[in-house]
């Protein structure tokens, strides 16, 4: 097997990577925002316009990325897992693209996620002992601790999506947040508590590459996943860019965080923030790597 197609259907993006398995470069990749989880906070289905949009993005993902003669694995999470309607989804989605989709639990996300960033940081050079790292998703977030031979993760179901349509309004949200993420904070606890400290806080995921773009001063189309991997994000910076970002107009916002995401960015934020008090740090790292360069990486190595 020469190369690899990992897809990654998100709870609001699909994201598409094709790899050389030898070679492991990066040959081509496709992002769009898909609303995954859009009403399932309280309809508990997906929707038909949310599977509309998947279908549409996969088959313009196909158009632009040479499928043929490339291992595909395709993985879902947390919207999927949670979905009333999740076989039918899939299905639908099976016939009309082709694309088998393996909905994956929050064990899965943290080991591919994991493996995603242990590569990026050797590339970069920054090899800590002991790390947090946050997957900030759309349904969900996971955090997973590395102390070198142990690794203890889990996932909670709060993610941008579900938790600002679960609430009316940033000033709700920013309110419910200590005790929407008190789950996490008892399981940071109870790692620190058996394993001590970790070294580095690792975010992944769109919340913090967003802010991330937006401290280097680029745009949702000017956007270079090359020049995100290793910046540092303080409190200082995230409480900047949200003010920043609530000061735009709609239009503004679209252009700097992308269309359909331009609500939901804030949300992540919030959490983002609040992970910073949980594990006691006052610095990130963000990468972009996720998901799917885990699921590549292990295909390849498979």
């Amino acid at each position: 097997m020469r190369t690899v197609v990992a897809i990654d259907l998100g709870s609001n993006s699909l994201r598409v990577l094709k790899m050389d398995c030898k070679t492991k470069e990066f040959l081509d990749e496709f992002h769009a925002t898909v609303k995954t989880a859009d009403g399932l906070a309280h309809s508990g289905v997906i929707s038909i316009e949310a599977q509309d949009r998947v279908i549409k993005a996969l088959l313009k993902a196909k158009e632009q990325i040479d499928f043929s003669n490339s291992k595909i694995k395709a993985v879902t999470t947390e919207a999927i897992r949670k979905a009333q309607n999740s076989q039918e989804v899939l299905e639908n989605i099976k016939a009309k693209t082709g694309v088998n989709f393996e909905i994956i639990d929050g064990d899965d996300e943290a080991r591919y996620a994991l493996i995603a960033t242990l590569n990026r940081l050797k590339l970069l050079g920054i090899e800590p002992k002991s790390f947090m790292l946050a997957d900030i998703g759309g349904a969900s977030t996971e955090l997973i601790f590395y102390y070198g031979d142990t690794t203890i993760s889990k996932s909670f179901p709060v993610g941008i999506v579900t938790l600002t349509q679960s609430f009316n309004g940033l000033v709700e949200i920013a309110d419910a947040i200590p005790a929407v993420t008190n789950s996490m904070r008892l399981f940071c606890q109870e790692v620190y508590n058996r394993y001590g400290k970790v070294e580095k806080f690792i975010a992944v995921a769109g919340t913090p590459t967003t802010i991330a773009s937006m401290k280097k001063g680029m745009t949702y189309s000017t956007y270079d996943a090359s020049k995100i991997h290793g910046t540092i994000l303080t409190r200082a910076d995230l409480v900047e860019q949200l003010k920043i970002l609530l000061s735009m107009d709609r239009a503004n916002r679209q252009e700097i965080v992308g269309v359909g995401r331009e609500d939901l960015i804030a949300s992540g934020v919030l959490i983002y923030e609040e992970l910073y008090n949980i594990g006691g740090f006052d610095e990130s790292i963000v990468i972009d790597d996720g998901i799917r360069e885990g699921v590549a990486f292990e295909v390849c190595e498979g």
